[in-house]
């Protein structure tokens, strides 16, 4: 799509400070953080919402949450389950369509961790 700005990030006309690349997604910083760590995992293909998805895409969808995790340790959000209890974290999420708060209409997983001012609170 030559008017969408994740097609033009995979494609490589606009730059993005990228933390993956594979031959099925991209995942790089969002330009706009709403947490320490936050980034963006985004399927190569364009499919512009999460209810556009269908079985064919299960194997996409798949590997873009158990990428989550991953990039999320080594990007500083990782989740330990120590003796005394869970540490860090992050995360996971899918905006989808306008009431959802979708934005840019091209599948993308935002991740986000990292310590937080409400940390501790109830």
């Amino acid at each position: 799509m030559d008017s969408c700005i994740f097609c033009k990030i995979v494609a490589g006309t606009i730059p993005a400070k990228k933390a993956y690349e594979d031959d099925d997604m991209i995942a790089f910083h969002d330009i706009n953080p709403a947490a320490p760590v936050h980034f963006l995992i985004v399927p190569k293909e364009h499919i512009p919402t999460l209810a556009d998805c269908g079985d064919k895409h299960q194997a996409l969808l798949g590997k873009m949450m158990l990428l989550a995790p991953k990039l999320a340790q080594e990007l500083g959000a990782g989740y330990e389950n120590a003796e005394d209890g869970p540490d860090g974290g992050f995360k996971a999420l899918f905006n989808t369509g306008p009431d959802g708060g979708q934005e840019v209409y091209h599948l993308h997983l935002h991740v986000m961790g990292g310590s937080r001012p409400w940390k501790g609170q109830r």
